[in-house]
């Protein structure tokens, strides 16, 4: 709520009321009735209210202050301050094959899969963004929009929470996520669009190839920070049912880990990236990946502008209409328990 005065020079004003107040005492009051005999003046004293009191000059000096204030236009309202988007809009394609079950990554001191570390990580950069349009792509055999471009940030981490490793099967389609990410960018007039591409293995699905993929990237003005996840060579990874394909734990409900090899296809990762004048990343652990991140947030900013609007509701009416009804008792009083003899 703001409360302000829309010409508060009028206010000076009421620095001058002690100075009227004075000079109105030193003139001294005026008479009501003249009589030429004290005597006269006794009888009628009876029936005549001598004093009015202050009842009625204070009235008038009311009415008096609540016009000034008037004169000066108090007001009361509302600031409503809107964004305008910083004029970048970014998806984020995320690897969902079975690999990112390792659990090569550690979040204080605990073992964790790759998706749970990329998630947390994801999310506070999704926190840093919030003038952006991001979108969210998850593939493995293939790829499938999780969100649309959207300043939505709240709904967009509810959507990267319902994420699940192997949910559209155990391949990698890098090339096809690099196309779907693509298709949604193309037509937007942003003034940056960039893919941040996180996967773990190597494209082995998919009709389209990354580097191909890539160029076509490349044609629209978008481009790729690509992020390889995980070390390379043999991690730990959960044990599944050879019946269900289930994750195995023990009693206590901990994982069984065994040892499995991790191809991680660096070297394509780098060349869509350079191809489209975006960077490369290889992130080994869960503060590596969050640094690069933070890069990725520095690299992509621009300025946002804000436009603040001030709705505004007078209310000198107010204080008019009360300084009148201050008057009207004034008259009132003067006319009836005040009056004076003519």
């Amino acid at each position: 709520m703001i409360f302000d005065f829309a010409e508060p020079l009028w206010l000076y004003l009421l620095a001058l009321l002690p100075l009227l107040f004075w000079l109105k005492g030193k003139m001294g009051r005026s008479a009501s009735i003249r009589f030429p005999s004290t005597l006269l003046a006794a009888q009628v004293a009876a029936f005549v209210r001598q004093r009015p009191g202050k009842w009625r000059a204070t009235l008038r000096w009311l009415a008096v202050i609540l016009f000034i204030v008037a004169l000066a236009r108090p007001r009361t309202g509302e600031e409503l301050t809107s964004t305008q988007s910083s004029g970048i809009d970014m998806v984020i394609a995320i690897d969902l094959s079975t690999s990112m079950w390792a659990h090569d990554f550690e979040i204080n001191g605990v073992r964790q899969d790759r998706l749970t570390v990329v998630r947390s990580v994801i999310k506070d950069f999704i926190e840093e963004r919030q003038n952006d349009r991001l979108g969210l792509i998850a593939f493995s055999t293939e790829p499938y929009l999780v969100s649309p471009l959207t300043l939505n940030h709240d709904w967009l981490n509810r959507r990267l929470d319902e994420l699940k490793i192997g949910q559209i099967g155990n391949n990698t389609a890098i090339g096809s996520a690099i196309g779907a990410a693509t298709n949604r960018l193309k037509d937007i007039p942003a003034e940056s669009k960039s893919i941040i591409l996180l996967t773990d293995g190597a494209n082995n699905s998919g009709k389209l190839l990354p580097r191909q993929a890539a160029e076509a990237a490349k044609s629209y003005d978008i481009k790729i920070y690509s992020i390889g996840v995980g070390k390379p060579g043999i991690v730990p990874v959960p044990r599944r049912s050879r019946y269900t394909g289930e994750l195995v734990r023990r009693p206590d409900g901990s994982l069984i880990l065994e040892s499995q090899r991790s191809d991680i296809d660096l070297e394509t990762l780098e060349a869509i990236s350079e191809i489209t004048n975006g960077r490369y990343f290889h992130a080994t652990t869960s503060d590596n990946l969050r640094e690069i991140y933070e890069e990725i947030d520095q690299m992509e900013k621009t300025e946002v502008e804000f436009k603040v609007r001030r709705l505004y509701t007078e209310v000198f009416p107010y204080i008019v209409a009360a300084g009148l009804l201050l008057l009207a008792i004034d008259v009132l009083l003067k006319r009836t328990l005040y009056r004076r003899l003519p």
